[in-house]
């Protein structure tokens, strides 16, 4: 199994184990498939999206239509997005175990060295190249509830750093 951390930090030759609000200290690393929803800049709020084989043929075509997965990110972002570079670490999975499948995370109670990187220059063409639909929205809101409610398989990640909700 491929596992990955992406990171705008050039030159990270270990990862330790960071604390988390449980106390526990880990090592994240994302999955093969769901590396797709990580090729933005760390803080952009993103909806992250794909049909599951719970997913129903009104959903797929609804949501994803030909698209075999969506990463939906603010307009606000995207400027930042375009001009990052980021760095993807290629972590050797032995120590991991899946933490949650649907998302693709997996973690490690120890330090990881990676065991190669490879720098992205255009995270917009990496996401594109991946067959996945890349949708740059004023604001995410109103998507976020749709595919909550949907049959969607999904990960909703930095919504804290989302835009606020506009007045009506």
């Amino acid at each position: 199994m491929k596992l990955y951390h992406v990171s705008e930090e050039p030159g990270i030759r270990v990862f330790e184990p960071r604390q988390i609000s449980s106390g526990e200290s880990l090592v994240w690393a994302i999955d093969e498939e769901r590396l797709r929803n990580y090729l933005v800049p760390r803080e952009c709020p993103r909806v992250t999206f794909y049909a599951g084989p719970s997913t129903t043929a009104a959903d797929r075509e609804r949501f994803l239509g030909s698209s075999v997965a969506a990463v939906a990110i603010e307009s606000a972002w995207f400027e930042r997005m375009r001009s990052c570079r980021l760095f993807c670490y290629d972590l050797p999975s032995e120590t991991f175990e899946c933490s949650d499948k649907t998302a693709g995370y997996f973690v490690s109670r120890a330090a990881v060295k990676p065991t190669r990187v490879e720098v992205i220059q255009d995270p917009v063409l990496a996401i594109l190249q991946r067959g996945v639909e890349l949708r740059v929205l004023p604001d995410l809101r109103s998507l976020r509830d749709a595919v909550i409610a949907s049959t969607l398989e999904f990960s909703i990640v930095r919504w804290r750093n989302a835009s606020p909700k506009q007045a009506a």
